[in-house]
């Protein structure tokens, strides 16, 4: 094959082609005002258009006060219950959160012990890979994007299900309990894969324990030695809660009422999910973030000055420092403007977690960027609406003190989420059997048809 016909390069005829592309796909951005149309599916002030109904949780940032919406501290609540209350309900307890979360997401109601106790042993049984799996589909083709060797898993566990196209309420519900259970296991793996043939990294494959709670799980599987603090299993556990749902309109979830719609199986709806997760602006910012604070060690010759720190966020703005795209990440959200409620509940765990770790003076300098960042923000940029540190912006620091390879931090995004999606195809298939199809306006003028040999 010549190289002008090898479709894995960019060769000049593709450059070329793509600047057709670019010259003839453009659409003038006056059309959008007007038509009205709202790009994004966001109104003018960021409001998100309403696109469906949904009972499985709810985001609040802005509130009626004296006849005018004003904005307020970020509220969230899974299933009606608020997110603060439902943490600190297991913490009191001395308990693990994530099976108890998902049960309310998927059901509709928090467990009683019983009930509880039945799921973990319901979600410890799903804790399997058909025979050889890992050998033959994950360990066969390791890629350093995990998001893509999740993707490819749990298309191909479509091949082993008997009934995979069946979109009847109990199947639905079986497979999305057996996704949940082995999303752990297929990150992991498909990273140690990755890590031992790509990276030269020693192999092992160390199978999840049925006593063991999710969280726990992850850090047993990932680690040579199987070992992880108490305190390291709680946050991480606390991260998969705060992660698991927000809203029927983040990209994803939304992505996974589409998909559903048309009535096609899970497996290939939770792949979509995972497509629009991996996108850098929906699942990964917290990386970017530890990079970011990296950056800003390198270059600021002493952290704890508040003025230099002051100047290096300015040259963030300014796109020039980090990777000149003029963003402070972790700070701001599409919808919370005075306060990301995920991030408040995350901050009091973090630093017990720095503590241990021995990374307070870390901890001091996200905390003083969280406090200053806002400032610098409104005196750079006119902006309608505030900026608050979002869950990313201590997700990532998190999952770097959990010794987490940044390969992994989008798809721990997912291992949480997937419980979220999964109570979304639930209801859209409870609640509608109509194909999810926006209008979309065409602006293209007429033309004639030109016979090839008059071009």
């Amino acid at each position: 094959m010549t190289p002008e016909h090898d479709i894995l390069q960019v060769t000049p005829r593709v450059e070329a082609l793509a600047a057709l592309c670019r010259s003839n796909s453009r659409i003038d951005p006056a059309l959008y005002r007007k038509y009205d149309v709202k790009r994004g599916l966001r109104d003018i002030n960021g409001q998100g258009v309403l696109a469906g109904l949904t009972n499985i949780s709810d985001i609040i940032s802005r509130k009626e006060t004296g006849g005018e919406i004003v904005p307020c501290e970020g509220e969230l609540y899974y299933r009606g219950i608020r997110i603060q209350d439902l943490v600190q309900g297991f913490i009191r307890d001395g308990r693990k959160g994530y099976e108890e979360v998902a049960y309310l997401l998927l059901f509709g109601e928090l467990p009683d012990a019983k009930r509880l106790g039945d799921f973990k042993a319901l979600l410890a049984q799903g804790r399997t890979l058909p025979t050889n799996f890992t050998r033959d589909v994950i360990m066969k083709a390791p890629t350093h994007d995990m998001m893509n060797s999740l993707s490819r898993s749990v298309l191909t566990l479509a091949s082993y299900d008997s009934n995979a196209d069946d979109i009847s309420l109990p199947n639905v519900l079986r497979q999305c309990l057996m996704l949940i259970s082995v999303f752990p296991m297929l990150a992991v793996y498909s990273y140690h894969a990755y890590n031992h043939y790509e990276c030269g990294g020693s192999m092992y494959i160390h199978y999840p324990s049925d006593s063991l709670s999710t969280a726990s799980n992850f850090l047993r599987m990932l680690r040579p030695d199987m070992q992880y603090t108490p305190l390291e299993a709680r946050v991480l556990d606390l991260a998969l809660v705060l992660h698991m749902e927000h809203g029927g309109g983040n990209n994803s979830s939304f992505t996974t009422h589409v998909v559903t719609s048309s009535g096609t199986d899970t497996y290939s709806a939770i792949a979509a999910a995972l497509g629009s997760l991996k996108g850098p602006k929906h699942g990964g910012a917290n990386y970017k973030v530890v990079q970011m604070f990296e950056d800003m060690k390198k270059n600021v010759s002493d952290t704890t000055d508040e003025q230099a720190v002051a100047d290096y966020l300015v040259k963030l703005l300014r796109r020039e420092a980090f990777d000149q795209k003029g963003l402070i990440y972790g700070m701001g959200h599409a919808v919370y403007s005075i306060s990301d409620p995920r991030a408040q509940v995350f901050k009091s765990f973090v630093g017990q977690l720095a503590h241990e770790k021995g990374r307070d003076a870390d901890f001091a300098l996200y905390t003083m960027v969280e406090e200053m960042a806002p400032k610098v923000i409104a005196q750079e940029r006119h902006i309608y609406k505030g900026v608050s540190a979002n869950v990313d912006f201590y997700s990532g620091f998190v999952y770097s003190m959990l010794g987490l390879p940044p390969e992994l931090y989008t798809p721990v995004f997912a291992m949480a989420r997937i419980v979220g999606w999964s109570a979304h195809r639930l209801e859209e298939l409870i609640n509608t059997d109509k194909i999810i199809r926006p209008a979309y306006r065409c602006v293209q003028p007429a033309e004639p048809y030109i016979s090839l040999k008059e071009r």
